[in-house]
């Protein structure tokens, strides 16, 4: 299972002190392949079937590869749940610190607030199991993540750009409204279109800026 889910310490800094997950391990192309297909083939039978419904033998058919390198790779299905979740947050980092405007630099405060909040709900939206698993295996499990220290620094920062007052509060009530089992209710329980919520979010975040 990969670390950067184990804790604050697997987030490493920018010279401008925003926190990054740490860089993946160095594979062989042929490794990296299989890990492609492996990781492509878990989601979507996840999205179609639930985490629960898939087992692992499942995966490696769909993946065309066999079982002893996926579980070599992966361990078991939590540790695959992990690794897929990890890669996700991997590319939505690098959206945010090097990806075109709006989310990535070059856009003004409230413009990056909105695209982070819009590309964090479609990453639930696609994911939200995965990240329930992972926010709530543990007491407290969601503020101990590598990926929690990105996304609220990256948050404060933007409010304190902004002029919000409270900033580093401001950004813990943003991401826990972002929070997979807060998202779930919303959108499963309520029935809250993704959108309309994306909406409502970015309305309410505009407007603790001056």
């Amino acid at each position: 299972m990969s670390s950067n889910r184990s804790g604050p310490q697997s987030a490493s800094s920018t010279p401008a002190g925003l926190p990054v997950l740490g860089a993946p391990v160095r594979e062989r192309a042929d490794a990296a392949r299989n890990r492609i297909r492996v990781l492509e083939a878990a989601e979507t039978l996840f999205a179609e079937r639930g985490v629960d419904a898939v087992t692992m033998d499942d995966v490696a058919g769909a993946a065309g590869v066999g079982k002893g390198t996926l579980y070599r790779r992966f361990g078991d299905k939590g540790g695959l749940a992990m690794a897929l979740l990890d890669q996700r947050e991997r590319e939505l980092q690098e959206r945010i610190l090097s990806g075109p405007p709006p989310l990535g630099p070059g856009a003004g405060t409230a413009d990056r607030l909105g695209a982070f909040i819009e590309a964090y709900l479609d990453l639930l939206d696609r994911q939200l199991d995965l990240v329930l698993l992972s926010e709530t295996a543990t007491t407290g499990a969601r503020f101990r993540t590598g990926a929690h220290t990105l996304w609220r620094q990256h948050c404060r920062h933007l409010l304190e750009a902004g002029g919000a007052q409270g900033a580093e509060i401001a950004a813990d009530v943003l991401l826990a409204a972002l929070s997979a089992e807060q998202v779930r209710h919303w959108r499963r329980d309520r029935e809250i279109g993704s959108a309309t919520l994306a909406e409502s979010l970015v309305r309410l975040v505009r407007s603790w800026l001056p």
